[in-house]
């Protein structure tokens, strides 16, 4: 994008927005977020970003930042929910970085946000604008905010989540309610005193519920998802309070470790879990969508963050090697990209929905037995191994990575 700028508005300042604002910047666009939050804070609770994640953030050398505040996964332990003994435990730690060439972090969300923000200029995100409204023009997008306001742009990405506003000049759907709710919680180090000498993803599967939890912020927080079935099929989202009540209704009868990390925290919160059927576009010639916005996916294989992150380097890439004055071309190259890998991201997640919660019987047994026999990382390689690089260079179906890619870019942020 050297010979004229071409104007890019990003709806979102999530991690997608975030990293696709910063590719774009680096490489000469004209680009700016719209953010409907008024400031940010201390949002969110724990990411798991694995090896396919990793790899796009250190190649915006943030190799450091992550270091500071993320915790490397040693391992991803499974046990069963009410006496806790042993499904699977799949070593991570070195072999991670071996094997894929970047480890497996565990983060707070702000601090990925911190992260991602002090590699921004100023100026660039505008706090406070939420989208209220695309409309597309053969020759611009006016992008409706909403303070009221209204801006041109050659191209808007929709990077606004599973509830996005963009999505609707792609695709006309909604969100699809899954029947489970997830309470996220926050609780001091204290409480899981293992995780100093074997910091580690627990994950605990019972019928019609799973709990995962991992240390956080240098080891000093640990973050816990509670899923359960929705009973009252209540969707919506609730901080009231009572959430801490409701779990420890929720999980009478679990191991005791669970409940105690369960209901330690302060504060917890309720989110409905929604995902959306896989659009048959991602794109039009000047929307496009990515990472949640694009293709929402339930929770099961932990990729929300990481196939944002692939979606940002892949899209980033495109429009640069295509240049301003061949925006289409690039984002309907991206589409064509990134949807095989995320259609089989959102199958296998989906199938994680029913398979995780299984009642106790024959199933689960099965279910138990075949986890446990893959105590490696080697089943993970179609996930951890893809690589955008090779995707960008090969196509879509043979981007596991193999060896060692060169840089996004040049400049270290």
């Amino acid at each position: 994008m050297t010979k004229a700028k071409a104007r890019i508005a990003i709806v979102g300042g999530g991690i997608a927005g975030l990293v696709t604002a910063t590719l774009l910047h680096a490489h000469g666009a004209d680009v700016r977020i719209f953010e409907q939050s008024q400031q940010f804070g201390a949002v969110g609770a724990g990411i798991q970003l694995s090896p396919n994640g990793v790899r796009v953030l250190y190649r915006l050398g943030l190799a450091d930042a992550l270091a500071e505040t993320g915790v490397r996964a040693g391992a991803i332990e499974t046990r069963r929910w009410n006496d806790g003994s042993p499904i699977a435990r799949v070593e991570h730690g070195a072999d991670c970085d071996e094997l894929f060439g970047a480890p497996y972090y565990l983060i707070h969300r702000a601090d990925l946000q911190h992260c991602l923000l002090s590699a921004l200029p100023e100026g660039i995100v505008e706090l406070g604008k939420g989208c209220a409204g695309v409309v597309e023009r053969p020759d611009e997008v006016e992008l409706h905010l909403t303070d009221g306001s209204v801006t041109g742009a050659d191209l808007v990405i929709g990077a606004d989540g599973v509830h996005s506003v963009v999505r609707k000049a792609v695709v006309d759907d909604e969100p699809r309610f899954s029947g489970y709710s997830v309470h996220r919680g926050l609780v001091p180090a204290d409480v899981m005193p293992s995780f100093k000498d074997d910091p580690r993803v627990m994950f605990w599967l019972g019928p019609k519920r799973h709990v995962t939890y991992y240390p956080v912020v240098g080891g000093d927080t640990v973050h816990f998802s509670a899923v359960c079935a929705t009973a009252d099929g209540r969707p919506e989202s609730s901080s009231s309070g009572r959430e801490t009540e409701d779990l420890d209704a929720a999980f009478a009868g679990w191991h005791e470790e669970v409940r105690q990390v369960v209901t330690a925290a302060e504060s917890v919160t309720r989110w409905g879990l929604f995902d959306r059927d896989l659009a048959a576009r991602y794109t039009t010639d000047r929307v496009v969508l990515l990472g949640d916005a694009a293709h929402p996916t339930l929770p099961y294989l932990s990729q929300g963050a990481n196939q944002a992150l692939e979606d940002a380097v892949v899209l980033a890439r495109c429009l640069r090697e295509a240049g301003p004055g061949d925006l289409t071309p690039a984002v309907h190259r991206y589409e064509r990209l990134r949807r095989p890998r995320t259609a089989e991201v959102h199958r296998r997640a989906r199938e994680l929905a029913r398979t995780f919660h299984l009642p106790d019987g024959a199933h689960q047994v099965a279910r138990d037995r075949g986890m446990g026999a893959s105590q490696s990382l080697q089943h993970l390689d179609w996930l951890y191994g893809y690589d955008t690089e090779f995707a960008l260079t090969t196509g879509p179906e043979t981007a596991s990575r193999r060896e060692p890619t060169a840089p996004i870019f040049s400049h270290r942020l």
